[in-house]
């Protein structure tokens, strides 16, 4: 694996275990790393990433619950193939019932979304704007149509911005985001707002002003997450 920074790591603001399991994401994410491959074994990867063993044993139990390696006891743990992990609704626990894992899932694409908005603004080529054009839905459009199209309009975003990386990052986690659109389209009216916010952020996108279109996309989905999060919130009577 080469490129291991133990010192970042180490140095990281969020916790051990944490950081260690965005690095190991990082391996499979960049495909070095491969679909079938066997891992190291714990003691070698502690050498090798300079962290505890509770802590790699934390982030690759993270790992194998989204799918993404399977432990097998006495062969050590591989990839899993990407078709596997990616064809899964992954870490659906975290948005099922849970408030707090639905928070989660808000931050996660606070993190991804708009950047990758504003990545597009500056990267997109003309087939890439005709794709985003393409999932504005209509006013008329029925439920099932706005969902499709909804979904069609963030993945397209996540293709014009021109990052692999984070464009795989998306498609991980892309049932959870069918599922964040299930709840939230059904509640009267805003489909009519998700349209008006959506055509803002394809504006700024048009006009190459990636600042404008990071901060239309960072405005939509923290609407649209509060409005979930108010959904999922325990005692709410809607």
């Amino acid at each position: 694996m080469g490129n291991s920074k133990p010192n970042a790591l180490a140095s990281a603001r969020v916790g051990v275990p944490a950081a260690v399991f965005e690095q190991l994401l990082g391996y499979i994410v960049s495909g070095e790393w491969k679909e079938g491959q066997r891992i190291l074994p714990e003691r070698e990867l502690c050498q090798e990433l300079g962290v505890a063993r509770p802590s790699l044993r934390e982030a690759l139990k993270a790992l194998e619950i989204m799918g993404l390696v399977d432990s097998r006891v006495g062969a050590g743990t591989f990839v899993r193939k990407r078709a596997d992990f990616l064809s899964r609704p992954l870490l659906w626990g975290i948005a099922g019932s849970s408030s707090a894992g639905a928070d989660e899932l808000v931050e996660s694409r606070l993190v991804l979304e708009v950047e990758l908005a504003g990545f597009a603004a500056e990267r997109a080529t003309e087939d890439d704007l005709s794709e985003i054009k393409h999932g504005l839905h209509s006013l008329d459009a029925k439920p099932d149509e706005v969902l499709e199209f909804d979904l069609k309009f963030h993945l397209a975003i996540a293709v014009a911005a021109h990052n692999q990386v984070l464009l795989n990052a998306v498609l991980m986690i892309r049932n959870l985001i069918q599922q964040w659109m299930l709840v939230t389209l059904r509640v009267p009216g805003i489909t009519e707002k998700v349209l008006a916010q959506h055509t803002g952020i394809l504006e700024s996108i048009l006009a190459k002003d990636s600042r404008s279109a990071r901060d239309r996309m960072r405005n939509h989905l923290s609407e649209m997450g509060g409005l979930l999060l108010q959904i999922k919130s325990p005692g709410d009577s809607n």
